[in-house]
């Protein structure tokens, strides 16, 4: 056999478990905190303290309390207290604001409010000969909160503060039906699109006509939307034009991308942006310093994603750069961009066509309206989408949806011939208040100058 085995199986040795080792091999000394030692007490113990065993005592025995309590008096121990300590005890905190000082200032707590949201609308009212078409956009609320609405080849104003109705202007039967309706941002005048592809503007105050805007479609007007003094208009044509209202040229600038009708348009809320939707199946952003160069691609963003017409936009106001969109019955989805890269950021099959969409002003939520097969509305949680309510009672699908000026109700018009308000936003008379709170935490306190 060879040798070497022979030696290192001399070396092996077997270990049992839960052994001491042997202490030759632990040749390291621990060397204790004396600074934490009570020495006096230690000396004591290692000098004096088996010189009374040879007459022990029944109450000295060390396990009684008598020897115990005895003990600790003798040598001012405290209950727990370790003779040999390797470890210094950490300090105890001590606060340096007097907590009377502190008790004294009130911390406001926010607590947000659970908000009922109703499940059946606060107002019908009745609204024959709405025309039943997904492309046209029929009703919109004014900043001086009057609500227009077209029925057929009339426009109808409605006041919200007095709840009193008149008749604005009805068109000729050969320039009508009405197509589209939109409130310039000062509250008084009023843009109409007319199918003979004329757009009026109207003095609601004064209920005077202005002027017609001619010459820029060649098909009826299905869009409309503001951009302070310019008017941007979108038709059947698939034509999208800036209109200079205060100057008789009124054709500033005409946006060209769509191949059919433009049925949606919108402004960011710092006229920057403007959003179109076709019933192309093609959502375009566009920016007004590309549209007025001489660049040959005038849109910002082309964006193909949605598989049916897009009709349904709302710019997010807390977040400038978003943008929401809807598509028709063939697509069922909102989808969600960054404006400034042109990324879907989320998309959410609704399971029916979105026929207009709402920011919440209030709160990150989302509002949609729906066509087939079940007509409702829909309150959605912004970003993770979860829906927090849905809203039924109109009949047909919900083709149109505005909201008042401070955000909180809602109105909308559907095929059934019905114009509903909702309070799915909340209620201003509940609106919660700021907590008030002092501005620092010692500001009752007098202050020497």
């Amino acid at each position: 056999m060879d040798s070497r085995f022979m030696f290192s199986s001399t070396k092996i040795q077997s270990r049992s478990p839960l052994q001491r080792k042997n202490s030759s091999e632990n040749l390291d000394r621990f060397i204790p905190n004396r600074s934490a030692m009570d020495m006096d007490y230690a000396h004591y113990m290692l000098t004096e303290g088996r010189k009374g065993k040879d007459k022990p005592a029944v109450w000295s025995s060390p396990s009684s309390e008598p020897y115990q309590k005895l003990l600790a008096d003798t040598f001012n121990i405290t209950s727990g207290r370790r003779i040999l300590a390797f470890k210094n005890k950490a300090p105890a905190f001590v606060n340096p604001i007097p907590q009377e000082l502190l008790s004294s200032v009130r911390q406001p707590k926010i607590v947000k409010a659970w908000r009922h949201i109703p499940q059946s609308p606060e107002r019908t009212l009745d609204a024959p000969d709405l025309v039943d078409d997904f492309y046209l956009n029929l009703l919109d609320w004014g900043s001086s909160n009057v609500l227009a609405i077209a029925l057929g080849d009339t426009v109808y104003l409605w006041d919200a503060s007095i709840g009193n109705t008149s008749e604005l202007v009805t068109v000729n039967s050969e320039d009508g039906p009405v197509a589209s309706i939109s409130w310039a941002p000062d509250g008084c005048h009023i843009a109409i699109g007319l199918s003979n592809s004329d757009v009026q503007i109207w003095d609601c105050n004064n209920l005077q006509h202005v002027r017609t805007l001619r010459g820029g479609h060649q098909l009826r007007v299905n869009s409309l939307a503001w951009n302070n003094h310019i008017l941007t208009t979108g038709g059947m044509d698939a034509k999208i034009i800036n209109n200079d209202v205060r100057v008789r040229e009124h054709i500033i600038e005409t946006y060209r991308g769509h191949h059919q009708g433009v049925c949606g348009l919108k402004w960011s809320a710092s006229g920057q942006q403007l959003a179109s939707g076709g019933n192309d199946n093609l959502l375009f952003i566009w920016d007004r310093s590309m549209a007025s160069s001489n660049s040959p691609m005038q849109w910002l963003h082309r964006l193909e994603d949605h598989r049916a017409a897009v009709k349904a936009l709302a710019w997010c106001p807390f977040q400038s750069n978003l943008l929401a969109s809807g598509g028709g019955g063939a697509d069922m989805c909102i989808k969600f961009w960054n404006s400034h890269t042109g990324s879907c950021l989320n998309s959410v099959n609704t399971g029916s066509q979105v026929c207009a969409l709402l920011w919440n002003k209030h709160e990150r939520e989302l509002l949609s309206s729906h066509g087939f097969t079940e007509n409702q509305l829909i309150l959605w949680k912004y970003p993770s989408m979860v829906k927090m309510s849905k809203l039924t009672g109109h009949t047909s699908r919900v083709l149109f949806m505005t909201q008042n000026p401070d955000g909180y109700t809602v109105a909308t018009a559907a095929g059934d011939e019905t114009l509903r308000f909702w309070n799915v936003f909340g209620n201003p008379k509940v609106a919660k208040h700021a907590s008030k709170a002092n501005p620092e935490p010692f500001a009752h306190i007098s202050r020497i100058r």
